[in-house]
């Protein structure tokens, strides 16, 4: 990865933190936007204007990273809610890609990662809202890959299950929530960071120049084994 431009949406924190770190020590040149932000690389998903300000004239590797967990009944669950779940999970990582076209295309090479979630393939209670959103980005992941696979632009997405993240912390409060997500996956664990990172990593290197328009489940088995 050493000199090669990556551009990280959402890498204050979680997953988008842990693969910031680890391109940053594989000498990569990073270039961050986040919501959290307070100078011009801020960027906010939910709002359409936001655009990314001083892109390099070449990317190497885009990684999407901003994510919502909305957990409710559907009966419970407004529009509004399915609205933001879109707009923080697919049409934010549309209209970053549209930025970044241009300069995705000089590199000749250029990896995108995405994210979807096990949920979109497996059939989970409470998950339809997060579960729509991210089946629309395992869509956009497989048309894209097709679309620009003439220009060698890999489109590719890590559908993880639980995580232990910042945005998860409700769902992994105590020792309880903790002992029940561990059982409910085959490999007697959920996820740690850097597992979702590992895979992102890959799919950003050389190492997976042959793979493009793929959805691949980092997920302790739970989209497969029962």
């Amino acid at each position: 990865m050493e000199d090669k431009n990556i551009v990280i949406i959402g890498g204050s924190s979680g997953i988008g933190k842990e693969i910031l770190e680890a391109l940053e020590k594989l000498g990569a040149n990073t270039f961050v936007y986040s919501k959290s932000r307070t100078d011009a690389n801020r960027f906010d998903a939910t709002k359409g204007g936001d655009s990314l300000y001083e892109l390099p004239e070449k990317i190497h590797g885009v990684v999407y990273c901003p994510g919502s967990i909305t957990l409710k009944p559907f009966h419970r669950l407004s529009v509004e809610d399915f609205q933001q779940d879109l707009d923080i999970n697919f049409l934010g990582a549309v209209r970053v890609l549209q930025d970044c076209f241009k300069s995705l295309k000089n590199s000749k090479g250029a990896s995108v990662v995405l994210f979807s979630t096990v949920a979109a393939q497996t059939g989970l209670v409470f998950h339809s809202s997060i579960a729509g959103a991210k089946g629309a980005v395992e869509s956009l992941t497989r048309s894209l890959a097709a679309e620009w696979a003439p220009l060698q632009i890999r489109v590719n997405a890590v559908a993880p299950s639980l995580t232990d993240t910042p945005l998860a912390s409700s769902l992994l409060s105590t020792e309880d929530k903790k002992e029940g997500a561990k059982k409910r996956h085959p490999l007697g664990r959920y996820g740690d960071a850097k597992d979702i990172a590992e895979a992102a990593l890959y799919l950003l290197s050389d190492k997976s120049s042959w793979i493009t328009g793929q959805v691949l489940h980092v997920d302790g088995g739970m989209s497969v084994i029962r």
